[in-house]
């Protein structure tokens, strides 16, 4: 369940959270609730890449809806600002990435209408991000349950 929550709160990460439940796992004395190690090892590499896919989506989202390198720093410095300075809560972390970009293609000099589609793109690349980390935090948990019962 804290992975659930990691999905959400800025600086916790969820799918690594709920991966660790499995190997906890094998610290239970009934070794029919151990995962093996070919489990342990699936689904720990796609924690990972669905961890570093997280981080990259607001850049892709960015970049496809047509904002340009600015966009992108932009994008990055509003991502990393809005984990390590959490003003508004978990809503920093949702904004930061889309008023990165906006703002880094205004201060390069982008239209409006650049600017904002650029943010729009980063928005729906982090929105992305969090939903695959849901889903595959929701199947690290189904797999832990199903090891128990």
């Amino acid at each position: 369940m804290v992975g659930l929550l990691g999905c959400i709160v800025p600086g916790l990460p969820g799918p690594p959270i709920a991966w660790f439940s499995l190997p906890i796992l094998r610290l239970h004395s009934d070794p029919s609730v151990h995962p093996d190690s070919r489990v342990l090892l699936i689904y720990g590499i796609g924690v990972a890449v669905i961890t570093v896919l997280d981080y990259y989506l607001p850049i892709w989202g960015t970049k496809r809806f047509g904002g340009t390198r600015a966009g992108k720093i932009g994008s990055i410095i509003g991502l990393v600002l809005g984990m390590v300075v959490p003003v508004f809560g978990p809503v920093t972390i949702i904004i930061g990435p889309f008023a990165g970009a906006v703002i880094g293609e205004i201060l390069a000099g982008q239209s409006e209408r650049t600017a904002w589609r650029s943010g729009i793109g980063s928005f729906l690349g982090f929105l992305g991000g969090t939903l695959i980390k849901f889903g595959v935090t929701i199947l690290v948990i189904i797999k832990f349950v199903t090891l128990l019962i």
